[in-house]
Parts: C-alpha cells; structure tokens; sequence
C-alpha cells in the first residue's frame, strides 16, 4: 500500500513537514488520540506504532472502524470523526503528526518536488481508503455470519494474490472488525474448517474452497 512519504527523502520530509507546521505528539498505549487533537481541520499521520479506530454505540457494542499502522492517515471527513461514537484508540505507545489540511490547500511550496511528490501520495491514499470503505460495506451488509467470514476471506485473498489470509491482530479484533459476536464468529469458523472450507494455523487462515482462492 501507498506510504505518505514515499519516495521523498528524509531531508525533504523535515523541510516538508517544516513547511506544512506539523505538531508532534506522542500517546501511551490504551489512549485516546482524540482527547488531546479535535480539530475538525486535522490530517493525523502514524509515525510510529499502532492505533485503531473504533465504533462504540449507545450499548456498549464495540466495532473496529479501520486500523492505523506507520505512515497511514486519519481526518475527520476521510474517517467520520465527526460522529461522536468514534474515536481513535492507540494500542501501543504511539508517534502522530498532525497537519491542519488547509496548510496543504494554500501551501505556497507546490513548485517544489518533494511537495507534489507528497500531494500525489495523499491523492492515492486517499483513493485506496474509498475502495477499502467499499469492501468493508461489502462485507458488513453480508446477511449471515458466514457470508461476512467469506466475503472477508475472498477481498483479503484477491488484495495479495493468495489462498493465504493473515489476521493482523486478534480473533477478537476480526469479530469487531466486522461487526459479529466473538463466540459466534468462533463456531462458524469451526463449521468452516470441519466443512473444508478453510484451515486455520494460528493466524494464518487457508483458503480450500475454489471459490476463495
């Protein structure tokens, strides 16, 4: 996937961000980004460590919205911050730049190729993100636990051309992520695997359906 820096260097990603006056704040694991950076204008940037977005409705449901790793993005318009049963949790001690995006608009340093270098990232990540909110639509609106396991299962196998699924994280997280009980996301993957559709290795999930692969 696109990095924000990409093919800039580390001399022109300090002018640049020079340039941009981005603020540097570090976060302990298990807080809140949002407590400390509200404003609606904010593009944040992972510098290091790990952090996710997450869902809490008026219940208590918990639901994993996106997961941030190094150098990926988050806003208020391009992540629905903006609703307050959102917020973003860092899940280990945490780096975070933050730019004010109409720096970025009316900034007068566009004749330089470091700056457009860096434009044409965000244009592309900003690309990737409304694709990754389609598959995630894709998967959440699937009527049955299985379908969402098998729809999650086949978008993963297509993005990196394998039989292969690698959960990133937790069980725990996957249930959240899309949007189903842990207990019953558990049995329907053991119906999955007991029926040949899948192997599970530890994280790593096989794909034996022809379907899926």
């Amino acid at each position: 996937m696109k990095k924000i820096f990409d093919n800039i260097s580390s001399q022109n990603k300090t002018k640049l961000l020079r340039i941009l006056k981005a603020h540097q704040f570090t976060f302990k694991k298990d807080t809140s980004i949002l407590s400390t950076v509200k404003e609606e204008n904010m593009l944040g940037i992972i510098i290091k460590g790990y952090a996710q977005i997450i869902r809490t409705d008026h219940n208590g449901n918990r639901t994993i919205i996106e997961e941030l790793e190094e150098e990926e993005i988050f806003g208020y318009d391009i992540s629905s911050l903006g609703n307050k049963e959102y917020d973003i949790i860092v899940k280990e001690d945490t780096e975070v730049i933050i730019i004010d995006y109409r720096i970025i608009l009316n900034c007068e340093a566009n004749n330089k190729a470091f700056y457009n270098t860096f434009t044409n990232n965000l244009l592309e990540i900003f690309t990737a993100k409304i694709k990754e909110k389609n598959e995630r639509l894709e998967i959440i609106t699937q009527k049955t636990i299985r379908n969402k396991l098998l729809e999650y299962f086949s978008i993963m196998s297509k993005k990196y051309g394998s039989k292969y699924v690698y959960l990133s994280s937790t069980f725990t997280n996957l249930a959240d992520y899309l949007a189903i009980d842990r207990s019953a996301m558990t049995r329907e993957l053991t119906n999955l695997k007991n029926e040949g559709f899948i192997e599970i290795k530890g994280k790593r999930i096989t794909l034996l359906y022809n379907e899926y692969i």
